[in-house]
């Protein structure tokens, strides 16, 4: 006993895979997307930590830069962020314009923007596809902090 059309017999392989493929790429790219930018949010979160701890710990002003910028440089080449896209604010909270200041609140906040993967450069896309990332830190400087 025949239950369906003639024309209908072998089409759910190729159901399947229209559907399977229909499902499936999207699904990856956005696993793939989502990796990338965990990826580069967990390298801005450890440069924000890590960038105000060397600075809160120095001894002086220049040595604090000189510590920053080296583990900018670290940060920057782990976490493979664009060394152009990424911004670094140093700040002392409630103090002089002096900054670092013996027993401030220094605040470091890093910011860049994260290009989704696979995203071609034609007509700019590039440019608009991508995700702003930002992570601040906050440490207590040494009160017994010297300036040079």
């Amino acid at each position: 006993m025949e239950t369906g059309l003639a024309g209908d017999a072998g089409s759910a392989a190729l159901e399947f895979i229209l559907v399977g493929l229909v499902l499936l790429v999207p699904i990856v790219y956005l696993i793939v997307a989502l990796g990338a930018i965990q990826g580069q949010s967990l390298g801005v979160e450890t440069g924000a930590r890590q960038i105000a701890r060397t600075i809160a710990s120095a001894p002086d002003t220049v040595t604090a830069d000189q510590r920053a910028e080296r583990v900018l440089a670290a940060i920057v080449a782990e976490y493979g962020l664009d060394p152009s896209a990424v911004d670094v604010d140093v700040r002392c909270v409630d103090t002089s314009p002096d900054c670092p200041a013996a027993g401030a609140l220094l605040s470091v906040i890093v910011r860049t923007e994260i290009p989704l993967p696979l995203v071609p450069p034609i007509l700019g896309l590039d440019q608009f596809a991508r995700v702003p990332v930002e992570a601040t830190s906050v440490q207590k400087v040494s009160r017994f902090w010297v300036e040079p």
